[in-house]
């Protein structure tokens, strides 16, 4: 499955979606794959700032323990509540129904995002 264009993506995994000046996060299908069967979510509250490369939360499948890393810096105006009642949205509908936090960003985009392409690339070299 090809990642969507309208995202920028992290190497640790992560993706965005930029509306103006808030961003919108979630891992991408290939975490989610990767995790698989998955049995705990953290997430942060509303108000929290959240800093570029620095965890925000941590997601636990049934194989590992994985932090959630921040593409962005800024506050956390929006937490997906029901992700943590249905886990499995995250498998099923990572860039759509399984986004995580929205983050109302201070100052611009950090430079290192990837294109759909790059990150495409990146998981089938680590394949």
């Amino acid at each position: 499955m090809s990642s969507p264009n309208d995202l920028k993506y992290t190497e640790s995994h992560e993706w965005i979606k930029v509306d103006g000046d808030t961003v919108t996060v979630g891992i991408t299908a290939h975490a989610a794959e990767s995790l698989s069967d998955l049995v705990y979510l953290d997430l942060p509250s509303v108000g929290d700032g959240v800093n570029v490369g620095e965890g925000f939360g941590e997601i636990e499948s049934v194989k590992a323990v994985s932090d959630l890393k921040s593409p962005v810096k800024g506050e956390v105006v929006e937490v997906h509540d029901g992700l943590e009642d249905d886990l499995t949205t995250i498998n099923t509908d990572p860039y759509g129904g399984g986004w995580m936090i929205k983050v109302k960003l201070a100052g611009d985009l950090p430079s290192g995002l990837l294109d759909a392409a790059a990150y495409d690339k990146l998981v089938a070299e680590a394949s």
